[in-house]
């Protein structure tokens, strides 16, 4: 195998050089050139698009990411895909302006509040005099000492100056949520990268949204709402959080508050497993259900969506096949464990 290969990805006609034995993704996110993906570990599917010509090798993933069948169709996941030769794919394209530059830095926590039982808020400082540039939605990397990662949304808006907010769920058992729940202290210094992902806001459409999140995966949301509030965005939105019990919709005064703020913002919590102690009163159920009862056409709106694999995963399938959602307005970060990296 010689190489490097040309990547062409259509409908854009858009070219760039992978090396040999390097991945699709890894090649375009080191050139800048704005591809959908998500956890990037073959995992979570989002990186999914159709080879149109050409042969690539796929490394380990997920058959829930890219199934037997798809594979034999064409579908390829872009993020364990290498090229054996030139390569065309058919891709739904992020365009090259919006590929900010993926930056290594040192941040310094500054503050910890538990917000829940098992969720902790983590802001971090980074450094005043090199600018962290991302889109509300994407996501950082913590570099462990051991080289290892760890992926988190960022909460917030990248309006309010040189820091993050993150939404740390325990994972008991985890090397990293471990230590952020029982030793981690303000003005540890921690190394970060980013920023990473797809996800985030499409502002040349007009179209009403449905913001979906599961548990943490309203980290990203709150950045998108942020961003809107910013911008003074008119386009309607209408935010279904769904947690087991009342507890894990950790910041929904938050979201009240903003819902009052913003005329065009709706908010519908959802909670699957109350107790009777809750003494909850509002929507029961599967959080995505919620929406297919309110919205039973989705034939134009747009969908953002995060949070666990089963909730955005079935999100996915069922607004496309049950509610007319054009498969290419739906947009997602499922949150990928771990646990879920290393299933078969």
């Amino acid at each position: 195998m010689t190489g490097p290969f040309q990547v062409t990805v259509q409908p854009s006609g858009r070219t760039f050089s992978v090396e040999p034995g390097e991945a699709i993704l890894a090649a375009a996110i080191r050139q800048g050139i704005g591809m959908p993906y998500g956890c990037k570990d073959g995992a979570c599917g989002s990186c999914k698009c159709k080879k149109l010509e050409g042969s690539v090798v796929h490394g380990a993933h997920q058959s829930k990411a890219l199934s037997a069948e798809e594979e034999a169709k064409g579908l390829i996941l872009t993020c364990q895909a290498v090229p054996q030769g030139d390569v065309v794919l058919e891709s739904r394209q992020v365009t090259d302006e919006s590929a900010f530059p993926v930056r290594k830095m040192p941040s310094r926590v500054t503050t910890l509040e538990k917000v829940s039982h098992d969720v902790m808020v983590v802001k971090l400082q980074l450094p005043a005099n090199d600018t962290l540039r991302y889109h509300a939605g994407q996501y950082i990397e913590f570099i462990l000492r051991d080289g290892a990662r760890r992926s988190y949304s960022m909460a917030n808006a990248p309006h309010s100056g040189p820091h993050v907010e993150l939404h740390i769920r325990h994972m008991p058992g985890g090397k990293f949520t471990d230590h952020v729940f029982t030793a981690m202290k303000e003005k540890e210094i921690l190394r970060v990268e980013g920023p990473f992902g797809s996800f985030f806001l499409r502002e040349d459409s007009d179209k009403p949204m449905i913001l979906l999140a599961s548990g943490t995966g309203f980290a990203p949301i709150k950045a998108l709402i942020e961003h809107l509030q910013f911008k003074g965005t008119r386009r309607e939105a209408v935010l279904y959080w769904g947690g087991r019990r009342p507890g894990d919709l950790y910041m929904d005064q938050w979201v009240k508050e903003r819902a009052g703020d913003l005329p065009n913002l709706r908010y519908v919590p959802v909670v699957s497993n109350a107790l009777p102690e809750d003494n909850w009163t509002g929507r029961t159920g599967f959080v995505h259900k919620a929406v297919i009862e309110d919205f039973p056409d989705l034939s134009g709106h747009q969908v953002y969506a995060c949070g666990a694999p089963i909730v955005v995963d079935s999100a996915r399938a069922e607004y496309s096949d049950a509610c007319g959602l054009p498969p290419e307005e739906f947009y997602a970060d499922a949150f990928t464990t771990e646990a879920d990296k290393h299933q078969g």
